[in-house]
């Protein structure tokens, strides 16, 4: 099985990844092939929108569903179950589903935990003020047309979704319930 997580930045995909760890998935996250690729062109100092342009010059050279091939390309599906996080693009989503046994997942958030919870991650990448945030958050959803993230799009092709407006203990509860759902 391949659990395929969306959402916005900061909504929590990141704890959803690490409670299916805890059962056994193996994770991997498109946006760490950004980075990989990042890493290969020498640039090591990096932000959001440097990322956002890595990934949007990548699915213009190799397809919108770039980042899902380089990952599945690594991973066995005879060994065990995956999460693949990240999922910011309907390419993507259509070359998982292709692959069977797909189920996408996506958290979302109000834009102001959302920009909180980045900021207390304090990722040497991520946004330092709220004007930042909107700018990225507008790219990250799709509203620039040009570019390649579309993850209002995926949310609406989601499966499952989950709302994460409260506190973590709500959102396990959540995850939880979800999980008990989908692997039964």
């Amino acid at each position: 099985m391949i659990i395929g997580l969306t959402g916005t930045k900061g909504s929590g995909k990141g704890e959803i990844s690490k409670n299916l760890k805890e059962r056994g998935f193996i994770y991997s996250s498109l946006s760490d092939r950004v980075r990989e690729e990042a890493k290969g062109i020498g640039l090591t100092d990096y932000i959001t929108k440097d990322l956002q342009d890595i990934g949007d010059k990548l699915r213009r050279k190799y397809g919108n569903s770039v980042l899902a091939k380089i990952t599945m390309k690594n991973l066995s599906l005879e060994e065990r179950d995956h999460v693949i996080d990240g999922i910011r693009n309907t390419g993507e989503i259509e070359y998982l589903r292709e692959l069977g046994d797909f189920i996408l997942i996506a958290i979302d958030s109000k834009k102001i935990l959302r920009f909180n919870r980045i900021i207390r991650r304090n990722r040497s990448s991520d946004i330092r003020t709220w004007e930042d945030f909107l700018e990225i958050d507008k790219r990250d959803l799709g509203f620039d047309k040009s570019k390649g993230q579309e993850v209002k799009k995926c949310i609406n092709e989601a499966d499952y979704k989950i709302n994460n407006n409260g506190n973590l203990s709500e959102l396990y509860y959540k995850i939880n319930k979800l999980l008990r759902r989908i692997l039964i």
